[in-house]
């Protein structure tokens, strides 16, 4: 959950390096540094914090350089602080930037410390630029170095190295972690994420597991982890360099609230036609998988896995297909039973979540009928190694509290909903009446959004709250779930979600004045199940706050609010319409507590660790 940038030009590479890591500073932003080579001296500078620190660092000692190398660190190994930021060195003549975790680094400090080296950090990382200092004495080429180091690692890692005795280049590895070089004219660049290179170029070259790369001005040459040469094809970027800024807004989590509808949009785009699903949108071959498709495993993490529990109610009632939903970093530590025509589904707004990942990974051998990644990333590891793909299209999303990401995601579950319903439980009828829902959802997104002044207001009741309850029934459960998740990433507000029905079998003994109670209230077939729930709280003193059909009948009274809802929201649209002023809810409630909101604390955007 870390970002990595580096650079070797012609010109001035520092401010490109800055920009670079401004732009992953959603990725880790607990301290940053950079790592240069300059006036025959390699110099490192690093701050504790954000980028902004490393930035008035360099304005008090200023840096030029041609080449070289910077990080913004999420720590896992090692409390946040200067010593264990990165980049880390061996002597003064050799650096290293790494995302990822070494799992043996403990074993390989013993090792290190046999030969007289001595860690200073507290971290996993700087075991890599020893061992690599280590094999330089043997083996004078800075490949053969990194080559030797990589097998002595075991975990995962994307790692950049950079030596004062070969300064006219870099070189990177990759294992299970993403890293990507950049191509420009006479430059070039590599990154953790592609969006850290769109100012300076759009020709992006992926590296696979066991690839090492050597990085000069001129040229790039790539070795595949047997050792031979390898040619990785050259794609162009499709994102926005403009997409990752706020564009007026206060913070980009508000910004990506609003926008949803034109997310939703482009996500059903060239997908649906007036009454049918086409057939190409899942990629080739996908009508036929579906078709032969007798049961769904869902595979997500956080926000994503809540998506995953609301298509488990589409599947199964629309397409009469049992669906398992399972949390990803718990699904790749037991033995899951695949029944014969299983379709397996990863979702992940980054494609790059580790534990995703490595259930996709164990997938791929465990005789599933195909893959499926639903994800915000095109240029993804996720998307890369799945047979099938459906991209969200959200755009960039900055924010740590997922948003957009969140209803594209569902927008593209309902898409694999239909898809599934041609050959399961098919109703033609149904199918265009779902096209239709689905095309009417931006339009609902736009007037909920209209509720933003309303939960300004509402806000002010939590900012002096400790806890908070969200209830919902059915489909319904799992956005309550997302309200809750929302409202504790940002807000620091403790808050759990139930469905409404198990208030009686533990919650409601938590249920007091001081501790509201959000309810999520469509006009559905349990409606007046919730309604009974809903007594239960309020014949225990707590205060309700309702959002709800106009015409559920929930009438606004002493200890209960109403929040008025688009009329005429379908089973189908419920899950998407009413996420949106949960967001809006915990947005304003941060706003006022006043935490970080893009990037709160201990929290990072793409969970690349285990």
């Amino acid at each position: 959950m870390c970002g990595i940038v580096g650079a070797v030009a012609k010109r001035n590479v520092v401010p490109i390096l800055l920009e670079g890591l401004r732009r992953l500073e959603y990725r880790g932003y607990d301290s940053a540094g950079i790592a240069a080579i300059a006036d025959n001296t390699l110099e490192r500078r690093r701050r504790l914090g954000k980028v902004a620190a490393l930035e008035a660092a360099l304005d008090d000692e200023p840096l030029s350089s041609r080449i070289g190398i910077a990080h913004t660190r999420w720590a896992t190994h090692g409390e946040p602080s200067e010593t264990n930021a990165h980049p880390h060195m061996s002597g003064d003549d050799l650096a290293i930037v790494h995302n990822g975790i070494i799992e043996n680094y403990e074993d390989l400090r013993v090792k290190l410390a046999a030969l007289g080296y001595q860690c200073t950090t507290e971290t996993d990382s700087e075991v890599i630029v020893h061992l690599i200092h280590y094999h330089l004495q043997t083996r004078p080429d800075l490949i053969d170095a990194v080559r030797a180091t990589s097998a002595d690692l075991k975990g995962a890692y994307a790692l950049v190295v950079l030596s004062l005795a070969d300064p006219e280049h870099i070189v990177l590895a990759r294992h299970a972690m993403p890293v990507v070089i950049g191509l420009g004219a006479e430059e070039n660049f590599v990154a953790s994420d592609v969006a850290a290179l769109l100012p300076v170029t759009r020709q992006i070259v992926f590296l696979e597991d066991g690839d090492i790369a050597d990085v000069h001005r001129n040229s790039v040459r790539i070795i595949d982890a047997s050792g031979a040469p390898v040619a990785r094809a050259v794609r162009e970027s499709e994102m926005s360099a403009d997409a990752i800024d706020k564009g007026g807004y206060r913070h980009f989590m508000v910004k990506e609230i609003h926008e949803q509808p034109e997310g939703i949009v482009q996500t059903l785009e060239e997908r649906i036609s007036s009454d049918h699903m086409l057939d190409a949108a899942f990629g080739p071959g996908a009508a036929d998988q579906f078709m032969r498709t007798k049961g769904v495993h869902i595979v997500a993490c956080g926000t994503s896995y809540h998506a995953g529990m609301v298509a488990r109610y589409f599947i199964e009632q629309f397409c009469h297909l049992p669906c398992n939903v399972e949390i990803a970093s718990e699904y790749r530590y037991r033995k899951p039973v695949v029944p014969s025509g299983t379709l397996f589904v990863a979702i992940s707004q980054s494609g790059e979540t580790a534990d995703t990942l490595a259930a996709l990974n164990l997938a791929q051998g465990a005789g599933y009928l195909a893959t499926l990644a639903i994800c915000n990333v095109a240029e993804s590891s996720l998307v890369r190694e799945s047979d099938l793909v459906m991209l969200t299209r959200a755009g960039p999303e900055i924010g740590v509290a997922s948003t957009k990401a969140f209803t594209t995601q569902l927008a593209a579950l309902s898409l694999l909903v239909i898809s599934l319903e041609k050959g399961h439980g098919n109703n033609p009828g149904r199918t265009a009446e779902h096209i239709r829902r689905l095309q009417a959802v931006p339009r609902m997104v736009e007037q909920t959004l209209a509720l933003d002044g309303e939960m300004c207001e509402l806000a002010k009741r939590f900012a002096d709250k400790r806890h908070a309850l969200f209830l919902g029934r059915g489909i319904m459960h799992p956005i309550a779930m997302e309200g809750a998740l929302k409202l504790k990433e940002i807000s620091y507000i403790h808050a759990e979600a139930y469905p409404a029905g198990e208030l009686k079998h533990g919650p409601l003994a938590l249920v007091d004045a001081d501790m509201p109670v959000v309810a999520v209230a469509p006009n559905d077939d349990l409606l007046e199940k919730l309604k009974s729930n809903l007594m239960e709280v309020r014949a225990r003193g707590g205060e309700l706050i309702v959002f709800a059909d106009p015409d559920a009948g929930i009438k606004p009274s002493d200890g209960v609010t109403v929040i008025n809802m688009p009329q005429h929201v379908s089973y189908f649209q419920a899950p998407i319409v009413y996420t949106v002023p949960l967001q809006l809810l915990a947005y304003h409630a941060a706003v006022l507590k006043g935490t970080d909101v893009d990037q709160p604390r201990n929290l990072a955007k793409s969970v690349t660790v285990e």
